[in-house]
């Protein structure tokens, strides 16, 4: 069993990069005044619930059925409500999501039942976190969701897990989900109805994904705007077209930020003279293009930011005045993924721009007639030995598959649940079709690192920047050059691996 490597407190703010870790073990913290609000909120629950000191108020999933069944009684029995919550949502499909999503999405569903609005018992939150400090996955269906009503469905498998139904994994074996819990030290979670239902009415799944891809979107974006840079100073470009006058009178704040940081990149760099006056579009447009994913992704920024600190579930409970007084339920839709599925859509708009900038800027680099006179397909001996060639078909395939995966989700809205959810935002599926993407955007990235890598063998300049020096350095201790034919598909995902972590910056 892996350590725990890390520690997150419950109380504190969540980032993408705080997700990203909770793919491994993870100490995930309450502290006492975070336990207090959970207990107040339990307390109001149940005041509500029971009618303590006045009517019994109406709670949805609590004393009624769910969905479009509201209007009918649910079963008196809180052990049996809960089961009457999770049983029937048992309809997902299809492969099991990665881990890496399922684990962030399970944090932020702890966090946002740790603000003490759900109502749930503190017990619930806590052992939630303490499944961190372990490998525990709930093993979860990635097809079911419509990111309406919270992620129901997904939410339902994992919260069954927990309960030791289905399956999970323990350090990367799947088994029956009792087998796993008893492998990784946890003991089953029992819960009743408003448990079950707050640990399913909400977005994560959603939102963690959203999370994961924008955190590998922005390391890609980061990576190009540096490969960019290393284009254009092994070929003696002019660098020119990222003058600060140029691009301030461009007016767009992404672009005169992107080129501030290819100028810092490009520092010392000397041109050849032998370029055109104008180079192509993948080099001399770069930063209106980067500039242009920089101004989106700062939208997406807030989104996920605002995702992450927020509270989605239904329905929420509120106390009065200064934590006294009676206090109210309210039923409303904050489940509701809309701004994670205009998010996700738009990172997807810029995932594909982005891959196509880094499968041009590698067909101009292996064709000799833009290259500056390298070799066809970079080849030391071309016809003998084929250098890029099987890496660039594999990107023409990734550019490909991320422009037929890149139509927006959040506008295919469907009426389902007898018409109760009449409108969906399918946040779900634009959020787990963003993350794919950024998966294929980092190899993409990747390709053409090895590209640049081998032109310098090939017979390319030797960087005339310092920092574009440096990188390709960087690249050159982790990818041997292309001699002899040999397969490069693990040379590119170790170059993607480096430049989700190395920066000019």
């Amino acid at each position: 069993m892996l350590t725990t490597t890390d520690t997150v407190s419950l109380t504190g703010p969540l980032d993408s990069a705080v997700l990203a870790r909770a793919a491994l073990p993870l100490t995930v913290t309450v502290d006492a005044r975070t336990r207090t609000r959970i207990d107040h909120s339990r307390r109001l629950f149940r005041a509500l619930r029971h009618g303590e000191g006045g009517e019994e108020s109406p709670i949805y999933g609590a004393t009624t059925g769910f969905g479009a069944l509201v209007g009918y009684a649910g079963r008196a029995d809180e052990a049996d409500q809960c089961d009457n919550t999770l049983a029937h949502l048992g309809a997902g499909q299809g492969p099991d999501l990665p881990p890496a999503i399922t684990r962030a999405a399970l944090l932020l569903r702890a966090r946002s039942l740790a603000q003490g609005f759900s109502g749930v018992s503190a017990e619930v939150v806590e052992r939630l976190t303490a499944l961190f400090a372990t490998t525990f996955t709930p093993a979860v269906p990635r097809y079911g969701s419509v990111g309406a009503s919270g992620d129901l469905i997904p939410l339902a498998y994992a919260t069954q897990a927990l309960r030791g139904r289905g399956h999970a994994y323990v350090d990367g074996r799947r088994m029956p989900a009792a087998e796993a819990l008893t492998a990784a030290g946890l003991r089953p979670l029992a819960l009743d109805g408003r448990d079950a239902l707050a640990l399913v009415n909400g977005t994560p799944v959603t939102t963690a994904a959203t999370a994961l891809a924008h955190h590998a979107v922005r390391a890609a974006h980061r990576a190009l705007c540096d490969l960019t840079c290393l284009l254009a100073d092994l070929l003696g470009c002019d660098p020119g077209f990222l003058d600060e006058d140029l691009l301030r009178a461009y007016g767009h704040p992404g672009a005169a930020h992107v080129g501030a940081r290819m100028r810092h990149a490009l520092t010392g760099a000397t041109p050849s003279g032998t370029r055109p006056l104008q180079e192509p579009y993948s080099i001399r447009c770069a930063p209106q293009l980067l500039g242009a994913a920089e101004d989106a992704l700062r939208y997406v920024d807030g989104v996920v930011t605002a995702d992450l600190g927020g509270i989605s579930d239904n329905p929420l409970f509120f106390p009065g005045e200064d934590d006294t007084g009676p206090g109210k339920v309210v039923h409303g839709g904050n489940f509701f993924g809309q701004p994670a599925a205009f998010a996700a859509d738009l990172l997807a708009s810029v995932t594909a721009q982005l891959g196509n900038l880094a499968e041009r800027q590698l067909d101009l680099l292996v064709d000799p007639a833009r290259n500056g006179g390298l070799p066809p397909m970079l080849a030391t001996t071309p016809g003998q030995q084929h250098g890029l060639q099987g890496v660039q078909l594999a990107t023409t395939s990734f550019v490909a598959e991320i422009r037929r995966a890149a139509t927006p989700a959040g506008m295919q809205s469907l009426p389902t649940n007898l018409h109760n959810q009449d409108v969906v935002p399918f946040g779900t599926q634009a959020a787990l079709r963003s993350y794919d993407m950024a998966e294929l955007l980092a190899l993409l990235i990747g390709s053409l690192a090895v590209g640049l890598r081998q032109a310098a063998y090939v017979g390319a300049r030797v960087p005339t920047a310092p920092r574009c020096r440096e990188l390709l350095d960087a690249l050159t201790e982790t990818i041997p050059a292309v001699e002899e034919d040999r397969p490069l598909d693990a040379d590119v995902r170790a170059a993607a691996r480096l430049l989700a972590t190395t920066g000019l910056a």
